[in-house]
């Protein structure tokens, strides 16, 4: 009779071990897991908030008589700017006068740049 006792606590122990690791190898999992969400976070979402940031300081500093590219690759020269339209005039005719989104805005050079 005491060697079966002596059987089934070896084995409730190694149960017991078993259930230890598992816990470890749990916590690792997690841990890798959080890894990786921070990972992503540096590579992915970040540099995108600092490109919208970039854009947003870009559209704010925009004035009247700046050079702009817009989305669809036109170049032209700010006419006038409202809350969130600025009418762009295109080409040399100066008749062709656009109203657009400032959001169609890619690119603005000042008049003194390049």
């Amino acid at each position: 009779m005491g060697i079966l006792l002596a059987e089934t606590g070896a084995a409730a122990g190694a149960a017991g071990n078993d259930a230890a690791a598992m816990g470890g190898s749990f916590m690792l999992t997690v841990v890798y897991l959080v890894l990786m969400v921070a990972v992503m976070w540096f590579i992915l979402i970040r540099p995108q908030k600092k490109e919208r940031k970039k854009l947003a300081a870009m559209l704010s500093s925009l004035e009247t008589g700046d050079c702009v590219l817009t989305t669809s690759g036109f170049i032209g020269i700010v006419i006038d700017i409202n809350d969130d339209t600025v009418i762009v005039e295109f080409g040399n005719n100066k008749n062709c006068r656009i109203p657009m989104e400032k959001s169609a805005i890619s690119r603005v050079e000042k008049p003194g740049e390049a």
